[in-house]
C-alpha cells in the first residue's frame, strides 16, 4: 500500500450507505490497478483493516455479493466450466466514467446537450433573448410573432391592419459547431517513473472527457488513441484498463493516427489533445525503429514538428497537456505550439482535469460568414 492515500474517501460523514462508502473506494482502486478486481478487493481489504471502513454489521463479503447482485462485477468461466476470476461489468465501466466526470468537473452545472456555442451570432440553431430586424434569407421558425405583430399594430394601426416585412423581427441565434476530437494519451514508461503516478489522472481525466462528449455534447465526436512505440485506437471502455508498457514516445505515430482518423471525418471542426509527460524519444523508420532518450534529437524533434506544421495547414489545432516542468521540456513544447499555432498547459495532475474541460468548450471555430 505504500505511494497512494485514500484519506480524502474515508470518515466522510455524510449520509452515504455503507455500499456507496466503499464503492467510491473500490472504483479508484479498479483505476489504479486497471481494472483488476481481484486486487482492488485484496487493497480494499487492507485498507479497512486499517481504517476500520466496514461495520460489524457490514462487511467486505456483504460488499461484494453487492457487487454482484447489482451488477457491477462479474464472474465468467472457462470452457470447463471451471470459474475465473472477476471482472468488471460494463454497468461498473459507465460508473467509473461519471465518477471521474464528477471528481474532475464537480464544479460545472449541466449543459444544454447538443453542440458547443461560438462567439458569433447569424443563422445558427440556438435561440437567444435577443432580437433583430428580420433579413431576407432569415428562417420563418426563428420570427418573433408576438413582437411582430406589436409593431404592425403599431405602425399601421387597428382599423388599416397589415404586416409588412419592415415589421418582423427574428430571435438571434448562435451557430451550433460540432467538433470531432482525437485524444492522445502518452503511455511510455515514464508516465509512472520516479515513483509518481501520471496514468492514473490521465486515464481519469480521459474517461471524464468521454463521459462529457458523449452524454452530453452527442453530435460531438471522440476517438481516442494511446502512444508508445507505436499508436493504436483503443475505445471508451478501455480506459479503466489502460496500462503503462516499457516504451519509449513515439510522438509521430500519435499524431499520424489522430490525423489519419480527423481525416475520415466529415466534420469541418476538428481537433487533437494530447496528454504526455515528455519529449519524443522515438519515430519509426520503415520496420525499424530510431530511439534516444537523450536530451532532445534533432531528428525526432525536426519530425515531429514538421506534423504539428502541416496539422496547421488543416486546421487541426493541437493542445497539449505537459506533465511536467523540466525547462527543456518547455522548450520543446513551447516550438511545438509555435509551429502548429495550438495551445499548451503546464499543469500539475490536480489541475489537469479542469484545463482539459475549459479548453475543450472555449477551443471552437467560429463560423465563417458566407
Amino acid at each position: 500500500m505504500i505511494g497512494w492515500r485514500f484519506s480524502q474517501y474515508l470518515d466522510s460523514g455524510d449520509a452515504q450507505s455503507p455500499f456507496e462508502r466503499l464503492l467510491k473506494i473500490f472504483q479508484e482502486l479498479l483505476i489504479h490497478t486497471s481494472g483488476d478486481v481481484e486486487e482492488s478487493l485484496s487493497w480494499l481489504t487492507e485498507l479497512d483493516k486499517q481504517y476500520n471502513l466496514t461495520t460489524p454489521d457490514y462487511g467486505i463479503a456483504d460488499f461484494i455479493e453487492d457487487l454482484k447482485d447489482r451488477g457491477y462485477i462479474q464472474r465468467n468461466r472457462d470452457q470447463d466450466g471451471r470459474p475465473l476470476d472477476f471482472t468488471p461489468t460494463k454497468k461498473m465501466e459507465v460508473a467509473l466514467r461519471r465518477q471521474a466526470l464528477d471528481d474532475i468537473f464537480d464544479q460545472l452545472k449541466k449543459s444544454k446537450k447538443g453542440n458547443h456555442n461560438t462567439r458569433t451570432v447569424g443563422q445558427g440553431d440556438e435561440t437567444t433573448s435577443e432580437l433583430r430586424p428580420f433579413e431576407f434569407g432569415d428562417t420563418l421558425d426563428n420570427i418573433a410573432i408576438s413582437e411582430s405583430l406589436k409593431n404592425a399594430q403599431i405602425n399601421h394601426g387597428i382599423d388599416d391592419f397589415m404586416l409588412t416585412e419592415k415589421d418582423l423581427e427574428v430571435h438571434e441565434t448562435y451557430f451550433q459547431s460540432q467538433t470531432s476530437t482525437v485524444l492522445m494519451i502518452d503511455i511510455s514508461h515514464s508516465m509512472i517513473l520516479y515513483g509518481e503516478d501520471r496514468i492514473t489522472p490521465a486515464k481519469k481525466v480521459a474517461m471524464a472527457l468521454a463521459e462529457l462528449i458523449t452524454t452530453r455534447y452527442p453530435k460531438d465526436t471522440l476517438d481516442i488513441i494511446v502512444f508508445g512505440n507505436d499508436a493504436w485506437q483503443i475505445e471508451i471502455k478501455d480506459l479503466p484498463y489502460l496500462q503503462v508498457g516499457p516504451y519509449h514516445t513515439n510522438t509521430v505515430a500519435g499524431m499520424e493516427l489522430a490525423m489519419d482518423i480527423l481525416r475520415k471525418r466529415k466534420n469541418p471542426n476538428k481537433q487533437i489533445m494530447m496528454i504526455t509527460d515528455g519529449k519524443p524519444t522515438c519515430i519509426k523508420r520503415g520496420k525499424k525503429y530510431y530511439k534516444n532518450s537523450f536530451g532532445l534529437d534533432q531528428k525526432i524533434l525536426n519530425r515531429t514538428l514538421s506534423l504539428a506544421v502541416k496539422c496547421r495547414k488543416l486546421q487541426i489545432p493541437i493542445t497539449t497537456f505537459m506533465i511536467a516542468r523540466d525547462p527543456y521540456l518547455v522548450r520543446f513544447v513551447d516550438q511545438f505550439t509555435k509551429a502548429n499555432n495550438g495551445k499548451a498547459f503546464y499543469s500539475s495532475l490536480d489541475g489537469l482535469g479542469e484545463f482539459i474541460f475549459m479548453d475543450y468548450k472555449q477551443n471552437k471555430r467560429k463560423r465563417k460568414n458566407r
